[in-house]
């Protein structure tokens, strides 16, 4: 029994030393700065999150979601539940959203990046030829299924594009509008022939192949910044994030994912 008791003790005591060793050596939200990203920027910020603690000494805890479409997990939605978030990096209209709803603050925004959207199809699927506006209607009249996001680039093809083209009534139909996943993935899945989202959503995704943006007379450009919440502004490494993703030192690792980095002067 004694015996029993004495490696109950050492079990407990190396238990006990391993939880608390793990809680003191990794970020928690509470000491860290934590970052809301919707998908346009979620891979720059992945890439740039070790530089930056490296360089400011302060963790970052990232938090990604869709930056509209009314999923539980939106940024939207997170933040109208309370969850923290000292910086959210969004669309400008998804942060000008945000700041008439007083969820970040306003005139606290700076412009990141800009984006463009693409279009991807299923590893070893043909590539379709979209190098002009004829040849792009062409494949989308021709695909048997339609994926985009729920997102600013969706909500641009659903809602201003298809039926400026004069094709959203056969387009829409056959198009699904995909909620908490990337574009990419449901592609690569087969779910559907094309697949519409940001540049630089798509690139990272395995089991797809990047067609390219989609024609200049149909693009539409989308601002990527970043925006304070009310503890946010309270939080001097905000101001230090913000110098920090536009400088000239970190541009290219920006643009390596596919987007175009707006630099500071």
């Amino acid at each position: 029994m004694k015996q029993h008791c004495i490696l109950g003790i050492v079990l407990a005591f190396l238990l006990s030393g391993c939880a608390t060793h793990s809680a003191d050596s990794a970020p928690t939200e509470k000491s860290a700065l934590v970052v809301m990203t919707s998908g346009g920027f979620a891979e720059a910020m992945d890439r740039l999150e070790p530089q930056y603690e490296r360089q400011i000494g302060r963790d970052v805890v990232i938090v990604k979601g869709s930056s509209s479409g009314g999923a539980s997990d939106s940024i939207p939605e997170r933040l109208k539940r309370g969850e923290r978030a000292d910086v959210v990096i969004l669309s400008r209209e998804g942060l000008a959203a945000l700041e008439r709803d007083n969820l970040v603050q306003v005139g606290s925004s700076r412009d990141l990046v800009r984006s463009v959207i693409g279009m991807a199809v299923r590893k070893g699927a043909p590539v379709p030829d979209i190098s002009t506006a004829e040849k792009f209607n062409q494949v989308l009249l021709s695909a048997p299924s339609i994926g985009y996001s729920a997102s600013a680039s969706g909500t641009y093809l659903s809602t201003d594009l298809w039926p400026r083209l004069g094709l959203a009534d056969q387009l829409l139909p056959k198009s699904k509008r995909i909620l908490s996943e990337r574009v990419g993935s449901v592609v690569a899945r087969g779910e559907v022939a094309i697949g519409f989202q940001q540049m630089s959503e798509l690139l990272p995704i395995p089991g797809i192949t990047v067609v390219g943006p989609i024609p200049g007379a149909y693009q539409k450009i989308t601002t990527f910044s970043a925006a304070k919440t009310e503890a946010g502004a309270r939080n001097p490494y905000s101001d230090k994030l913000f110098a920090f993703l536009t400088s000239p030192r970190v541009s290219k690792q920006v643009a390596a994912t596919g987007l175009d980095p707006v630099v500071a002067r």
